[in-house]
């Protein structure tokens, strides 16, 4: 009697962590910068100045990102997080945009030259965002993103004061160093993706004598398609955010160049990236068969948002 109290206690138990791991893999929902920058301005009695915007969506997507059901789970040694790999990836591909986005913001969005002074605020938050994501104690990543988080809100919370100020400098030249870090991303991401069918490749051998052309192909493990696939939904959730804020930023300057319908195809690119997943699983589908191919529908709308997102490059440099 007592081993089979046993067993119903153990399938009760797996029940229990399988459950909750359906729960904590839920991804957060995007939300709309422009409404949520206005909320926040509103509740602390500040302006929406300049650079507010961008800001206000970074902090908030990095808050998702350790408060989401579950937390940050990265780093976790215990089950059922121990187990789970889609949601841990789908936070890389977030981190990787965070931490992108911080750099752009310190080194070029903040600074009127590159020879001027780093703002403080910005100086201590980018290297927090760059602690080892599996680190789990002294410190843990989540002690050292939230004093990030911190660190920008206090530089966001200057972009408004009238003593020490913040700055962000809406030119042309930062945007277009953050959409070329930007298009570099979802260029790899794209591949990425691509790599799910493992299709030859011609790739131009530079050292070889004539450049000779040779044949690449690299495949994805069966046993990562999912990971690859929730990175890159974790980067274009948050590279969709952002661009959206960048948009309300930079709009004069956008408007001038008449590049607004430009920067609109290219949210709605990344909005299809984001639509629901009905399948239980991510499926590989070959060719034209039965079942879909998950990455190389995502591949799709990545592929065209990069190419979007150069051409818009290609017009701010015209400038």
């Amino acid at each position: 009697m007592s081993k089979v109290k046993v067993i119903i206690g153990a399938v009760f138990f797996t029940f229990i962590l399988y459950f909750l791991s359906v729960y904590w893999s839920f991804e957060p929902d995007t939300f709309n910068p422009d409404s949520y920058a206005a909320e926040q301005a509103k509740l602390n009695h500040q302006t929406l100045t300049t650079g507010y915007e961008t800001t206000t969506t970074l902090i908030h997507i990095s808050e998702l990102l350790i408060n989401k059901s579950g937390g940050f789970l990265t780093n976790d040694k215990l089950p059922p997080s121990l187990l789970m790999d889609n949601m841990p990836a789908w936070e890389t591909g977030v981190l990787t945009q965070v931490r992108d986005m911080a750099l752009v913001l310190k080194d070029n969005l903040s600074r009127p030259q590159n020879e001027s002074h780093v703002d403080s605020d910005l100086k201590e938050a980018q290297p927090e965002l760059n602690i080892n994501s599996h680190s789990w104690n002294f410190p843990s990543a989540e002690s050292e993103y939230q004093n990030a988080i911190d660190a920008l809100t206090r530089y966001r919370d200057r972009l408004s004061a009238s003593r020490h100020p913040a700055q962000f400098y809406s030119r042309d030249d930062n945007l277009v160093a953050w959409l070329e870090v930007v298009q570099k991303r979802l260029g790899t991401i794209s591949q990425d993706l691509g790599s799910s069918v493992g299709e030859p490749q011609l790739i131009m051998d530079s050292k070889a004598e004539g450049k000779e052309v040779s044949l690449n192909a690299p495949k994805t493990s069966w046993f990562k398609i999912d990971n690859v696939f929730y990175e890159s939904r974790g980067s274009t959730w948050a590279i969709l955010l952002l661009m959206k804020a960048m948009k309300h930023d930079f709009e004069p300057l956008l408007e001038e160049e008449k590049a607004t319908v430009m920067i609109d195809q290219i949210i709605r690119e990344l909005e299809a990236t984001q639509e629901t997943v009905w399948s239980p699983m991510i499926l590989n589908g070959m060719g034209f068969g039965l079942l879909p191919n998950h990455s190389l529908i995502m591949a799709n709308y990545v592929s065209r948002a990069q190419a979007g997102t150069v051409d818009l490059i290609n017009l701010l440099e015209k400038r």
